[in-house]
């Protein structure tokens, strides 16, 4: 087996941190930056619906792609160099149609990114024994960096600094897709076109499929948390500081990835996750006040990153390293359709129901709970095959 390329580690965390960072800056502000165009409560929801069943159609192309082309670093380099070109048309019209199409597109174009860094780094612990939770932290870290930037200049500009952030965000995506690790690739390229897009086993789509439908129940969350917190009061610095609160809680969760993972299997860390999603969104309805926001926040280490990580580690153990790929993509297209479809109808809901749709998300964590432990009964005996 050839050695890691150098600073492996770091330069996967810098590619988790590209796509992050701009996340960090779309899903707590693109929805206030969408109010201030004073376009309505279905109109936002159907634009970041949108958003997603965009990314979800291109999210399965992941696999064949990683078996056309040389390197993962292809795929990263264009993929974030046409989102930034598509992201220039908000700065052309700012009415409904325009930025319905222009958000779509980009999150179309941009959807690759993540799941071939995903696959990269799975590669590298699976190759050379590296510490997933040590990469993957640092996409959270960016996100807690952008989230806290675009905060402090949306005090000073005003919503209109969003789209200029999001186009900063994305030429340094360009700049570390570039520069990320180049793999040795395993097999021969006619082999691995061949494979890269096989995943065959019911039990590993069940698996993806009860992990996407408990982070779907975050898609109230990311969609109209924000615009809550302004209508209680709250100030552009306070809200920040929520939606940090639970990402640092999310970090500590990365960071300490290692030693969770050799006391409490993946299965126990995805059901976990899924029971305090299940607490977390009964609770959100009520007015807690700042500290009790902060508190529900910090559930956000068990309802995403214990599910997370779970599924990473999993996924890790039963899909072949040539098919990762395809499993991520797989992953992405199942996440991607279940928060679009949660994300429509927390639009529908807020509107007409208010906080109470948070209810529909604690009964969406279950029902994958109900999911996974699915999986877990189908699973073969064998816990390391391939597709």
């Amino acid at each position: 087996m050839p050695a890691s390329p150098a600073q492996f580690q770091l330069r996967c965390a810098l590619a988790y941190a590209a796509p992050i960072s701009v996340n960090g800056i779309l899903l707590p502000y693109l929805p206030v930056w969408l109010n201030s165009l004073q376009f309505t409560a279905p109109q936002i929801g159907t634009i970041l619906a949108c958003q997603v069943v965009l990314r979800v159609l291109m999210a399965p192309l992941t696999g064949p792609l990683s078996g056309m082309v040389r390197q993962p670093t292809t795929i990263l380099t264009w993929s974030a160099a046409l989102s930034l070109i598509a992201i220039l048309g908000l700065f052309v019209s700012q009415e409904f149609p325009v930025v319905l199409f222009v958000i779509a597109l980009q999150a179309a174009l941009f959807a690759p990114f993540a799941p071939t860094v995903e696959a990269m780094t799975i590669s590298g612990v699976r190759r050379w024994g590296l510490q997933y939770g040590f990469m993957r932290v640092w996409g959270s870290i960016g996100f807690v960096a952008a989230t806290l930037a675009a905060s402090g200049l949306l005090s000073v500009g005003g919503p209109g600094v969003i789209p200029v952030m999001v186009t900063v965000a994305l030429v340094i995506a360009v700049a570390i897709g570039w520069s990320a690790p180049r793999i040795p690739m395993v097999g021969k390229p006619a082999a691995r076109r061949s494979r890269a897009s096989l995943i065959e086993r019911p039990d590993i789509h069940m698996l993806l499929i009860g992990a996407a439908v408990m982070q779907s129940s975050h898609g109230m969350f990311y969609s109209f948390s924000t615009i809550q917190w302004q209508t209680l009061g709250f100030s552009n610095g306070m809200i920040a500081g929520f939606w940090s609160a639970g990402i640092f809680a999310e970090i500590m969760v990365f960071f300490a990835a290692g030693r969770l993972s050799k006391r409490l299997s993946p299965w126990s860390l995805m059901r976990i996750g899924g029971l305090v999603a299940v607490v977390r969104w009964t609770l959100f309805p009520a007015e807690w006040g700042a500290v009790g926001y902060v508190m529900l926040q910090v559930g956000h280490a068990f309802s995403f990153a214990f599910t997370h990580l779970g599924l990473q580690y999993r996924l890790a153990e039963a899909v072949d390293e040539d098919r990762q790929a395809s499993a991520q993509g797989a992953y992405v297209f199942y996440s991607g359709a279940f928060l679009a479809i949660s994300t429509l109808i927390s639009g529908v809901i807020y509107r007409y129901a208010g906080l109470h749709g948070y209810f529909v998300m604690a009964l969406l964590a279950a029902a994958g709970l109900g999911i996974l432990a699915l999986a877990a009964r189908i699973q073969p005996q064998r816990s390391a095959v391939g597709g």
